[in-house]
C-alpha cells in the first residue's frame, strides 16, 4: 500500500554533513520525496511536535535541541512507507541501533540520534500538516 510519511533530519545530521548520504538511503529503497525544506524550527514548532512527549524528563532536552539549529523536513512516499522507514532508521537509542540502520550508522546518543520519521499513519498526517500545511 503506497503511503506517505515524515521525516525529519535532525540537527546533528545538517551539522555533519549527512544530508545527502541519509536521502540516498530513502532514494535507494525505492522512495519518492515529494516535498522537502531546510529550516531552524521555533522552540513553539518543537513544542507542538513533541506535546506528546510533554512532562518526560527527556522532553526539555529534546525541544531544545530540535530548536538549536537547521533541520531537513521531508514527506516521503512509497510501499509502506511508515513501517519501512522506521525499520530504515532503526531504534531510538542509537546503542541498541542495529548496524546498517541510520541511527545504527550515524547516531551517537540521545536525542542526538540524526533522525526523526512518523511511527503511524496518524503521526505522518499531523507531522506532514504542521510542517508542510494542508
Amino acid at each position: 500500500m503506497k503511503e506517505k510519511t515524515f521525516v525529519m533530519l535532525k540537527p546533528d545530521a545538517v551539522q555533519r554533513k549527512l544530508i545527502g548520504r541519509i536521502i540516498q538511503r530513502f532514494e535507494d529503497k525505492g522512495f519518492d520525496i515529494l516535498n522537502m525544506k531546510m529550516m531552524k524550527i521555533s522552540r513553539e514548532l518543537a513544542e507542538k511536535h513533541y506535546e506528546e512527549h510533554k512532562g518526560k524528563d527527556y522532553y526539555e532536552k529534546l525541544v531544545n535541541f530540535m530548536s538549536s539549529g537547521r533541520v531537513v523536513a521531508m514527506v516521503i512516499e512509497g510501499e509502506n512507507a511508515i513501517s519501512v522507514v522506521r525499520k530504515m532508521i532503526g531504534k531510538t537509542n542509537p546503542l541498541e541501533a542495529d548496524v546498517g540502520t541510520i541511527r545504527g550508522d550515524f547516531a551517537y546518543s540521545t536525542p542526538d540520534n540524526v533522525i526523526h520519521a512518523s511511527d503511524s499513519k496518524e503521526s505522518a498526517e499531523r507531522e506532514i500538516n504542521l510542517f508542510f500545511g494542508q
